[in-house]
């Protein structure tokens, strides 16, 4: 019954305050913690209306999407929307740094709009490490009838959500980090939620042909995917349509999402997919599903196929090789292409050096000698008051500081833009110590160019200014840089952060602010009446 009526009280809001911008779907999650076992042993999950993984998230270009979540664990809760931009609306990004918790027992909706997107995306628990209990599932976003995708209509579509896995609880590894350890070897690669020897089908007809979306929502592993005896054509980043080449495995770095497509066109057999790790140093962890022909005689004979190793060359190669088709279109009519951001001006260049250090005898992450340290209120809340005290602004400088100075701080420090700007972004990675994944919500990003060794000046001779991909999170490989140019034409606080997830809990991660003084509705979407208030902003009027 309470259901029945909220879905009542929603409709009757809507129906009475939208601005006719697309259709709405409603959705009304219940979080429980719950008994799982992926890779074999029982243990504790994070639940969405009992499923593991959460239920997924189909809908269209420009749809609404009005996610009622009740939180009934014990501990604070938020989701945040890997990929979802939220054009003009960081009130809904769901990290700590844009909104409240949802305490225990309580209740928040988020009201979100897929605008101007289409693609393959994900959702996850954003706080501390519930990320490692589960929480997550896959976000869809078809095109509207009236833009040409350029491919024929599948014969069918499958989520593919792999991650690398831990049996030990996510509080028991949370203690760890708390504690200045680091985090030991995963245990196992999961599928679909699902460890081990062939552990999901997936079900074709000869001839056919299919397409995967394939997201990494695991920990910190790069994860290779591959299909025995098949080729899969890449077809879509991010919500980008990519130059359709062909390959035998796919690295998928953490955070990442893509799509391929594939053809039923081997004789009627099981065939393996095999999931597995990627420069870890150590033995690779894989699992299986299968790929089940309709009227399948058997196992597909031979071994399963070998993942490339960790030659760092092919990876990057292959990351290379990944461009935008610029005849296709995006989420609108007009072709990728029209968009020729290669000859708009650069008005700021900023390097995000990464490093890693102790701070009063801890462990700490950092992005040029700033780790971020919580504050406690959310940064979009107290910008939006006044309140001041929470964060610094300005405190991460534009470039890695000197290799005389202190080599890691602790701050809530916050990077300041202007709306409308044009900015490289260089990511270096000097530690050496395995691949590593940024994301910035909000937006995405053309990957101009990357390498090992130095980044210079001179590297952007090597820049691709005409049809890089466009994507929100990027790799940059040990020892070396990624260059990314963005279009800040989203104002809000947006977070920048490793999706090495005890990277990101240590403090490597920002935000930025993207700020305009027009204060106009055209730019930044009002504060929602619904918004949770917390902190130093708790009693406040959402009027003010």
């Amino acid at each position: 019954m309470r259901s029945v009526l909220f879905f009542v009280c929603i409709c009757f809001l809507f129906v009475s305050t939208a601005r006719a911008e697309g259709p709405y779907q409603f959705f009304d999650w219940e979080i429980t913690y719950g008994s799982i076992s992926p890779i074999g042993s029982l243990q504790q999950g994070i639940l969405i209306n009992g499923q593991f993984p959460g239920p997924k998230i189909e809908c269209q270009t420009n749809e609404n999407l009005i996610i009622n979540v009740r939180n009934k664990l014990p501990d604070p809760f938020l989701l945040s929307w890997n990929g979802l931009q939220q054009r003009k609306n960081s009130w809904q990004d769901g990290v700590s740094g844009t909104n409240c918790p949802i305490p225990p027992g309580h209740n928040f909706t988020y009201r979100m709009q897929a605008k101007d997107q289409i693609g393959s995306f994900f959702y996850f628990p954003s706080l501390a490490l519930h990320k490692a209990a589960g929480g997550f599932g896959a976000i869809r976003i078809d095109s509207r009838p009236m833009v040409p995708v350029p491919f024929p209509p599948p014969a069918g579509e499958y989520a593919v959500l792999i991650g690398d896995w831990y049996t030990t609880n996510h509080k028991s590894l949370q203690r760890m980090l708390d504690s200045g350890k680091e985090l030991p070897r995963p245990d196992g690669v999961l599928i679909n939620g699902k460890g081990g020897a062939d552990v999901v089908d997936f079900a074709v007809e000869q001839g056919k042909t299919y397409r995967l979306r394939i997201s990494n929502v695991g920990l910190q592993n790069t994860l290779n995917i591959q299909i025995q005896g098949h080729k899969m054509t890449l077809v879509e980043v991010e919500g980008t349509h990519t130059v359709q080449n062909a390959y035998a495995s796919l690295d998928v770095h953490v955070g990442q999402s893509l799509s391929v497509l594939f053809t039923a066109n081997r004789p009627a057999k099981d065939y393996r997919i095999v999931v597995s790790t990627r420069f870890t140093n150590a033995t690779r962890l894989l699992s299986t599903a299968v790929v089940r022909y309709a009227g399948s005689s058997g196992p597909a004979p031979g071994p399963l196929p070998a993942g490339p190793g960790d030659d760092v060359d092919f990876s990057l190669n292959q990351a290379r090789s990944i461009r935008t088709n610029l005849t296709a279109s995006g989420p609108r009519p007009n072709p990728q292409g029209s968009y020729r951001y290669g000859s708009i001006n650069v008005t700021r260049t900023i390097r995000l050096a990464s490093s890693a250090g102790l701070v009063r005898g801890r462990r700490r992450y950092a992005v040029n000698g700033v780790s971020f340290a919580e504050a406690d209120t959310p940064l979009k809340l107290a910008d939006h008051y006044n309140i001041s005290g929470v964060f610094r602004l300005g405190g991460i400088p534009d470039a890695p500081p000197p290799a005389t100075a202190e080599e890691v701080r602790n701050e809530t420090a916050v990077m300041d833009s202007d709306h409308r700007s044009f900015v490289e972004v260089v990511l270096e990675n000097g530690e050496g110590g395995g691949v590593q994944s940024w994301h910035l919500d909000g937006y995405s990003v053309f990957v101009v160019g990357m390498d090992v060794g130095t980044w210079s000046k001179k590297s952007r001779d090597g820049y691709n200014l005409v049809d890089a991909v466009s994507r929100c999170t990027v790799q940059v490989y040990p020892r070396g840089w990624t260059a990314v140019l963005v279009a800040l034409d989203n104002v809000g606080m947006w977070n920048m952060r490793s999706e090495v997830w005890a990277r990101r809990y240590l403090g490597q991660q920002f935000y930025l602010r993207v700020y305009t003084p027009s204060h106009s509705f055209r730019d930044e979407l009002p504060i929602p009446d619904n918004a949770l208030l917390c902190g130093r902003a708790a009693g406040r009027h959402h009027s003010q």
